[in-house]
């Protein structure tokens, strides 16, 4: 192994045999899955094998299980320190394993980790941690916690999401649809349950490239205006409608939603949008968009949710050392914050909007990912040539563990359909039956 350590310093014991000694106690058998060292040694899974833990150097290890766990054990696969061979998706059950280790046998494993290898990091990211300046949720900061995601390319976006570049939970009512079909009719969907009808005025905050207000246009005759925060979304959006001939009807501006300041419109939505705007912020959220919207309108809120069990992943210390969601805090939505969906709606509530109907599309998100993962992988020399090997990494990274939260129930997806009552009146059907059938 040249320019690597053999031996662990002071022991005269092999870095390979220190490592599987870990690996055993840390992982023990029974093992769905296999392990492969930098220098061809191999543990075999216990039956079948889901997929392989490769570790690409003896100071993976080190780096992987550096507290706190989730942002070392990301940064680690980021820079190339190891590799997940077979089902990615698979490999996040690993964070279940880890969430039962019993606090009597942190002390052993913290003694082994220790005596693992270690070497000082020379090599950066070049995906760079976010540094977001200014107050937490003003409008420039959250402008640049928006560029700081969406920004990395459209090019990028393309390869993995549909022909629409719609950049939210699709809709699967059969389960064997097509990206392309599930995305459009989670489109449809957004659109009967907002009954939109023609000459009608929509909103969408946080339109993305444009899918929603371009599909509700065409197919519901609408007048529609969206909103970005996100430049490069903007330049695409523009494009689009210039090319479907609705620059009459359909208008995407880089804005704030804040700085709307006029305007009545009949329906609002918001796809994707609220898990930015914070606990703090939430009720200017939803006085703002209270503010916009006609007596008697509606409102779809369709965002990701916290799971409200806060105990879920053990206990305090196993919590620390695990911290989940601080990668995702730096190097993917930066400013981020998810909470109950039952949260939510209360706050809705308390700015004068009635809660009509709640929907939870936590699977149909997880079908989505898997879909979206499956696809970037397909295209990965194409990812890495637009952008780089790393940032590839990271997206692959992020959303197959968004996966695994959505398929064991530790976020969720909700759509919620919000009345602004006029004098206690809304335009609804008695029933929502409408809404599912084909």
């Amino acid at each position: 192994m040249s320019n690597q350590v053999s031996v662990v310093p002071n022991t005269g014991i092999s870095v390979t045999a220190q490592t599987i000694q870990f690996i055993k106690h840390l992982f023990p058998v029974p093992r769905s899955f296999s392990i492969r060292l930098w220098d061809g040694s191999c543990l075999s899974a216990d039956g079948q094998n889901t997929f392989e833990l490769i570790l690409n150097s003896p100071y993976a290890l080190r780096r992987i299980f550096r507290p706190p766990l989730e942002g070392s054990a990301g940064i680690a696969f980021v820079r190339g320190d190891f590799d997940i061979e077979g089902d990615i998706f698979q490999s996040f059950r690993l964070l279940d394993t880890l969430g039962q280790i019993s606090l009597g046998r942190i002390p052993g494993l913290l003694g082994e980790w220790l005596r693992l290898p270690t070497e000082p990091v020379t090599a950066h990211l070049s995906r760079v941690e976010a540094h977001l300046d200014g107050a937490h949720h003003s409008k420039a900061r959250d402008m640049a916690a928006i560029q700081y995601h969406y920004d990395v390319g459209n090019d990028f976006y393309a390869l993995f999401l549909d022909k629409r570049m719609i950049y939210s939970c699709a809709y699967f009512p059969n389960g064997d649809e097509s990206l392309d079909e599930a995305q459009e009719k989670k489109l449809d969907l957004i659109c009967r349950k907002l009954r939109l009808r023609a000459g009608e005025h929509l909103l969408d905050i946080g339109c993305g490239w444009g899918g929603l207000v371009l599909y509700a246009a065409e197919h519901y005759g609408v007048s529609a205006l969206g909103v970005t925060l996100s430049q490069r979304q903007y330049e695409l959006a523009q494009q689009r409608i210039q090319s479907a001939g609705l620059a009459d009807r359909v208008k995407v501006e880089l804005r704030d939603y804040r700085d709307i300041a006029s305007g009545s419109f009949d329906k609002i939505s918001s796809i994707g949008m609220f898990e930015h705007v914070g606990r703090s912020q939430m009720p200017k959220y939803f006085s703002n968009i209270y503010r916009l919207l006609k007596p008697g309108g509606l409102f779809l809120n369709h965002g990701i949710s916290a799971h409200p069990v806060i105990e879920r992943y053990g206990n305090l210390l196993q919590r620390l050392l695990v911290q989940r969601g601080s990668f995702t805090m730096k190097y993917i939505f930066p400013d981020s914050e998810l909470m109950p969906v039952s949260e939510v709606n209360w706050m809705a509530e308390r700015a004068g909007f009635e809660i009509r109907d709640v929907e939870n599309l936590r699977e149909h998100y997880a079908l989505t990912l898997r879909q979206w993962v499956t696809r970037l992988q397909t295209h990965r020399d194409e990812a890495v040539k637009i952008a780089n090997e790393r940032l590839y990494r990271t997206w692959r990274l992020y959303m197959a563990g968004a996966v695994f939260g959505f398929e064991t129930g530790g976020i969720n997806i909700n759509q919620t359909l919000i009345a602004k009552p006029d004098h206690g009146k809304v335009s609804l059907p008695p029933s929502r039956a409408d809404l599912y059938v084909s």
